[in-house]
């Protein structure tokens, strides 16, 4: 396969992914709604979908690990997003993701409410404990600034989600 062939395949396989992960988020946000008081929620500020993904900082990591290390990288990676949403309120998504047909190709979407809550993210003992300990195992490393495309389309995809 050519490159341009892979990179076109590669780029449709980012955006439909991105897709799922914006319904991924909106689903726990909802999910976050329901367990809290309504006081906590009415605190909140409502802002639109143009304003929040204006707000938002949004990376795709696009990482090569070596293979003698991918099975101990992919479970500090799959630890790493779990503990990041559970624990911290401006991690909208970490979304680690494997290429099938390249193993040792790892993608990981990451959705943060705003630039605050990444330098934030950066401090946290779960983030420190998977990069110090994983940095042996990358053999390379692209973080790219993603932004939403049509951002407005958020709150409809998501009604489609949780239609009965």
């Amino acid at each position: 396969m050519n490159n341009s062939r892979r990179l076109v395949l590669i780029l449709s396989a980012i955006s439909g992914l991105l897709s799922f992960v914006l319904i991924f988020f909106v689903f726990n946000m909802m999910k976050q709604k329901e367990s809290k008081p309504m006081e906590e929620i009415a605190a909140v500020p409502q802002v639109s979908a143009t304003e929040a993904a204006g707000q938002m900082l949004i990376r795709l990591a696009v990482i090569e690990v070596y293979p003698e290390y991918l099975q101990a990288y992919l479970d500090a990676a799959s630890t790493v997003g779990g503990e990041s949403v559970a624990k911290e309120p401006g991690v909208v998504c970490i979304f680690p993701m494997q290429m099938k047909n390249e193993p040792n190709q790892v993608r990981i979407i990451e959705i943060y409410r705003n630039q605050e809550a990444y330098q934030s993210h950066l401090q946290t003992e779960h983030f420190l404990t998977y990069k110090n300990g994983t940095l042996h195992m990358v053999k390379s490393l692209d973080l790219q600034e993603m932004r939403p495309m049509h951002p407005e389309a958020m709150p409809l995809i998501f009604n489609k989600f949780f239609a009965e």
